[in-house]
């Protein structure tokens, strides 16, 4: 498909992008061009690499004007320095109007600079979220004028905790067109977005790779923090019979030694640390030493450091945290023994703030990655907020209040088992119970 006048781009713009070698426009931008230039507020959630900052930079292109005040029509948000710059160079490579000044906001040195520059006239304004709101503070940034707001990587911006500059920003500006940009949408970046996204248009972009990856069974367990994590996991291990051997895999030796704390001293079963670092744990320097081991039932692994590992034979492995590059998390899933009829059954959990790694894993491998249901007995840990004033309503009675790390309200044994499996997973996690 060309370039066709209902996404309402000028001519002079399709000519040079069309030059530029996008000889045609992607699913994203045949979806929201037309929307943005008809005036919608909309929130495009789509994977990496779809082509959302281009959409968004030819809709800035097509919409500004010539403005002879010199203050900012636009304010583009975005996380990081380097996103700044590279929206940036991607404005001035689409643009012929060499009159439109465009300004970048960002941790440097000072800010003097930066706002002797917005003195000299802007045009166009791309910013961090921390910078633009410091200096507007200081009264360096007017937003009298915006036109149009676009928050890009709204997940990221989450994810680095800059959600109150961005609704102060947005909360300034009296009226304009709010655009948002995500790979993902969540609990989290409603919340963020929710002061000034009131009414908007949800967009929604599913590309993955052409080639589905032969992988192991998996399963996503979606939980809102970490110590419902860590509760999770108890309640996981409490069940012997079935998990007879997991690996655990996690970022940090920080929780690796909160993990191995907990699993001692809430489980009867053995926990290890593949080379501990530390006397105070129990640590094997091989996963062939936890294959042969009778009593030890969890081998938390942490990534720093450790090269690719040998896990085939093991019944089940639980990301407890994402790694970093999403090539580590596939090549631990790739089915390497697909003639075996004895699978390792892949876990991962999973938060609002890691979901981004988690599309672009489905995007990688061409394939959804299915969603479990959390057990009955799963204690949900609620987010730490500040004393409400309001009257408290009414608690249940417990024997005990929930304790961190504590996995499940006790019950009688012949009621412990209700977990919310899908039969799908029950069938794999049957033939667990053969491995020893």
């Amino acid at each position: 498909m060309a370039w066709s006048e209902k996404l309402k781009l000028n001519k002079q713009l399709v000519r040079t992008i069309t030059e530029a070698g996008y000889t045609s426009p992607k699913e994203v931008q045949q979806k929201t061009l037309a929307r943005i230039y008809g005036g919608q507020d909309v929130i495009i959630a789509g994977p990496e690499g779809c082509g959302k900052t281009t959409t968004y930079i030819l809709a800035v292109l097509n919409k500004i004007r010539y403005n002879a005040e010199g203050v900012p029509l636009v304010l583009i948000l975005v996380p990081t320095k380097d996103e700044v710059l590279a929206v940036i160079s991607g404005l001035e490579h689409f643009s012929k109007n060499k009159n439109i000044a465009i300004v970048g906001l960002y941790a440097a040195t000072g800010t003097e600079a930066q706002m002797d520059a917005l003195a000299d006239g802007a045009d166009i304004v791309v910013a961090t979220p921390d910078r633009a709101r410091a200096i507007y503070l200081k009264l360096g940034l007017n937003l009298n004028k915006i036109e149009l707001l676009v928050v890009d990587d709204a997940d990221l911006i989450v994810k680095q905790g800059l959600q109150l500059p961005v609704v102060e920003l947005a909360n300034s500006i009296t009226k304009c067109q709010r655009l948002v940009f995500t790979e993902v949408i969540h609990d989290k970046l409603n919340k963020m977005i929710a002061p000034f996204m009131g009414a908007a248009t949800v967009v929604e972009v599913e590309e993955v790779a052409e080639t589905t990856l032969d992988t192991l069974p998996q399963v996503l367990y979606h939980v809102p923090n970490f110590v419902t994590k860590l509760n999770l996991l108890n309640l996981f291990m409490q069940d012997s019979e079935v998990f007879t051997k997991t690996v655990v895999f996690v970022n940090t030796r920080h929780t690796a030694e909160k993990l191995y704390k907990t699993l001692q001293n809430r489980q009867n079963t053995a926990v290890a640390v593949l080379n501990s670092w530390t006397i105070e744990m129990t640590g094997l320097t091989s996963v062939e030493d936890f294959k042969l081991s009778a009593n030890t039932k969890v081998l938390i692994v942490c990534n720093e450091g450790h090269e690719n590992i040998d896990i085939s034979y093991i019944p089940f492995i639980i990301h407890f945290e994402l790694p970093e590059e999403k090539e580590t998390f596939i090549n631990r899933i790739i089915n390497k023994t697909p003639a075996d009829t004895e699978e390792t059954l892949a876990i991962t959990f999973t938060t609002d703030l890691e979901l981004t790694m988690v599309r672009r894993i489905e995007q990688a491998i061409g394939q959804k990655i299915p969603v479990g249901d959390l057990p009955d007995d799963l204690v949900i840990e609620q987010e730490n907020k500040p004393a409400a004033t309001e009257e408290k309503k009414p608690v249940k009675n417990k024997n005990a209040a929930p304790v961190a790390g504590e996995a499940f309200h006790q019950k009688k044994p012949e009621n412990a088992k209700t977990y919310n499996y899908s039969s799908g997973v029950k069938a794999k996690m049957n033939k667990k119970k053969k491995h020893g």
